[in-house]
């Protein structure tokens, strides 16, 4: 189980860079797995200060992001993300030394759609733009490129 934040002020998200599993840098939103016991709404505060430098308030419980892979026989793996919305509240923009990440930085919302990203940062931009009442979006396909310019 993971929690990640959304950060969004003057038409910016707030992101971090991570290095994919064959080494290419994606931007994924700041948040991580939980530790052991931990609350998830603590989980979101840690990881966003951790990968970026700032402090956040929760403000609001966007979604939940449900997301299985399976691999051959062996694996099945499945992954349960809650999704915060989020606002900076003190700290200053660093970048992780040591960790996930190894960049963090404010991206305009209409140049979303043309990074390299995870689809977590989609899914992310849909609950925030969308705000579904029971947290869940309907299963469809990515927002093309254009969705992701409109504010």
């Amino acid at each position: 189980m993971a929690a990640y934040a959304v950060c969004v002020r003057d038409g910016q998200i707030l992101l971090a860079r991570s290095p994919s599993p064959d080494g290419t840098p994606e931007w994924v939103l700041p948040g991580g797995g939980m530790e052991h016991g931990e609350d998830p709404y603590d989980t979101v505060r840690r990881e966003v200060t951790e990968e970026t430098g700032y402090r956040i308030e929760v403000t609001g419980l966007l979604g939940v992001d449900s997301y299985r892979l399976t691999l051959g026989r062996r694996t099945d793996h499945h992954a349960l993300r809650l999704l915060y919305e989020g606002e900076v509240v003190g700290g200053e923009l660093r970048y992780e030394v040591g960790g996930s990440t190894d960049f963090a930085a404010w991206q305009d919302l209409s140049a979303v759609g043309g990074l390299v990203r995870v689809p977590l940062v989609d899914t992310a931009l849909r609950l925030w733009r969308e705000r579904p009442a029971n947290g869940h979006l309907t299963p469809g396909a990515r927002p093309l490129p254009q969705e992701m310019n409109e504010e």
